[in-house]
């Protein structure tokens, strides 16, 4: 089983086999047809197409306090039928990848974690990766046979809003965010008309996650890099602009060995709806 990263000679070998289901997570946040355009023009062998917005996300809810942020999670019943419709049964290998470092494949990982399915992995390196193999994209379309994936006790936690609101006062966890440091600081009017972030929060910029090849580093560097932002893993919130990015900090979390921390979904784009709800800007 295959639980964090696969690289794209494993991945290779066991593209046609009947157990494993490969999905394709490409996206753009400022063109949202970019990953699909791209999935037709080419992709893995037997790959499907797996929408942030449309097959990863639920609905935004109201505005204001009511607001849930650009991406909040889907409900865990539609989450359920959108796999099953992938051809994914309970003993299924799923293997996740994109064009952008694991920014978005993360999100189905932490996903496929969340209703309880271990065995899900992103392709270090992605397409990138794939690619400078050797290896061929095509453009046929997967059909699978509907799976019967059953929902499991979680192998992930979440916070709410009101639990951040909590800690501001007990300061007993750390959020940590995976935004870029212009958009923590509040510098990025572009991606947040809200600049900042949530007070006595850290940055941990997701692509500080990877080495010069754009794989992650190894297990022993993002121990390192991540202890001294907490004392305990279990004490962490995980946050980023939607609650898609921050899956890339737990992904390397994970495979340091540092599991246990929770992801805030709503993250940036939800906290800063309401604006009775603390903003800090600057390092």
């Amino acid at each position: 089983m295959h639980s964090t990263l696969i690289d794209a000679a494993t991945l290779a070998a066991h593209v046609t086999d009947s157990h494993w289901v490969i999905l394709d997570c490409r996206h753009d946040l400022m063109n949202p047809s970019a990953g699909r355009d791209g999935y037709a023009i080419g992709h893995i062998q037997n790959a499907q197409f797996a929408s942030i917005d449309d097959d990863l996300s639920g609905p935004k809810g109201g505005s204001g306090a009511g607001f849930r942020g650009r991406h909040p999670l889907p409900e865990r019943v539609a989450l359920i039928d959108t796999l099953r419709g992938w051809g994914i049964d309970d003993d299924t290998q799923v293997v996740a990848y994109d064009a952008h470092g694991g920014m978005y494949a993360a999100r189905l990982w932490w996903l496929l974690r969340w209703i309880g399915h271990p065995a899900v992995a992103v392709l270090d390196g992605g397409l990138a990766a794939w690619q400078a193999q050797g290896l061929p994209l095509v453009t046929p379309v997967a059909t699978p046979a509907r799976g019967h994936l059953n929902e499991r006790p979680t192998l992930t936690s979440t916070v709410t809003a009101a639990d951040i609101v909590a800690n501001l006062a007990s300061a007993e966890r750390t959020v940590i965010d995976a935004r870029a440091p212009d958009r923590f600081r509040g510098e990025n009017e572009t991606m947040d008309p809200v600049g900042g972030h949530i007070p006595g929060a850290k940055n941990r910029f997701f692509k500080d996650n990877l080495a010069a090849d754009g794989r992650f580093k190894d297990a022993a560097q993002l121990k390192q890099e991540f202890t001294p932002l907490f004392a305990l893993p279990q004490a962490a919130i995980l946050q980023c602009g939607s609650g898609v990015t921050a899956c890339h900090n737990l992904l390397a979390m994970e495979v340091a060995g540092l599991g246990g921390a929770a992801l805030y979904p709503g993250s940036w784009s939800e906290w800063c709806a309401d604006p009775a709800r603390p903003v800090a800007t600057g390092a």
